[in-house]
């Protein structure tokens, strides 16, 4: 089966609508659905109870435990610096985490990420290196000595005009090579989604789909749910539209 992850919410809250999940039981609920239309792992954003991402240790685990009680796929959260500005905070956050992810995404390009990474590392938590197009994350990510020890990289293509989402993609997988000998995940957002979801399958990469990345279905009109979304980036198998 092709490897399609779920990213079930991302920074997204209740102004986005209903369809996104926030809470634990809702994020559980959109797990289950999206891994039986078809993903393969399940990326999430663990959320206070007023709709902030938050690395707190008591959030992540309810948010595990009620995912991991749906599915028994591999689930993995954000670390992004937003849900934590301070470099330190945040690995002491990951240090103080109860329940463990079995992986979780470090974006190259912000401010303590070596730092983050190695504490995901020394508690046994597989990282995607998030490169974003756009930034210094490719460049640093290169000369990183902990670079050859990451489970994947995530390559996220912030170009969101979809008559360009699809070349800056391009140029972003060229910039990362190699990539260290380690596979590549491939997505883009909101209207580069699509066309870049489309460009990862042609080159045989791993891909992501998710009301994070995108509220809307390829022919423009509004996702019902995440699963709706995994069946259509896995050629319609799923719930049917």
């Amino acid at each position: 089966m092709d490897f399609v992850q779920v990213c079930l919410n991302g920074a997204r809250g209740a102004g986005d609508g209903a369809v996104v999940p926030l809470s634990p039981a809702a994020l559980g609920e959109a797990a289950a659905a999206a891994v039986a239309a078809g993903a393969s792992d399940v990326h999430v954003h663990p959320k206070t109870p007023c709709g902030q991402d938050t690395l707190s240790p008591r959030v992540v685990a309810a948010v595990l435990d009620a995912i991991r009680s749906r599915v028994a796929v591999p689930v993995g959260v954000t670390t992004g610096a937003w849900a934590e500005r301070d470099p330190a905070a945040r690995v002491a956050r990951i240090r103080s985490w109860t329940a463990l992810p079995d992986h979780a995404s470090v974006n190259w390009h912000e401010e303590g990420a070596e730092e983050v990474a190695a504490a995901l590392l020394d508690r046994g938590v597989g990282v995607e290196a998030g490169l974003w197009s756009g930034t210094d994350g490719v460049a640093r990510f290169a000369v990183s000595p902990l670079a050859g020890r990451v489970l994947r990289v995530l390559a996220e293509v912030t170009d969101r005009d979809p008559a360009t989402a699809r070349g800056t993609a391009g140029a972003l997988l060229e910039g990362i090579g190699a990539a260290h000998g380690r596979p590549v995940l491939l997505h883009g957002e909101d209207g580069g989604a699509w066309p870049v979801l489309r460009l990862a399958r042609e080159r045989g990469l791993a891909t992501r789909m998710g009301l994070e990345d995108t509220l809307l279905l390829p022919d423009g009109s509004r996702a019902r749910d995440n699963a709706e979304l995994i069946g259509r980036a896995l050629d319609g198998r799923g719930p049917s539209s």
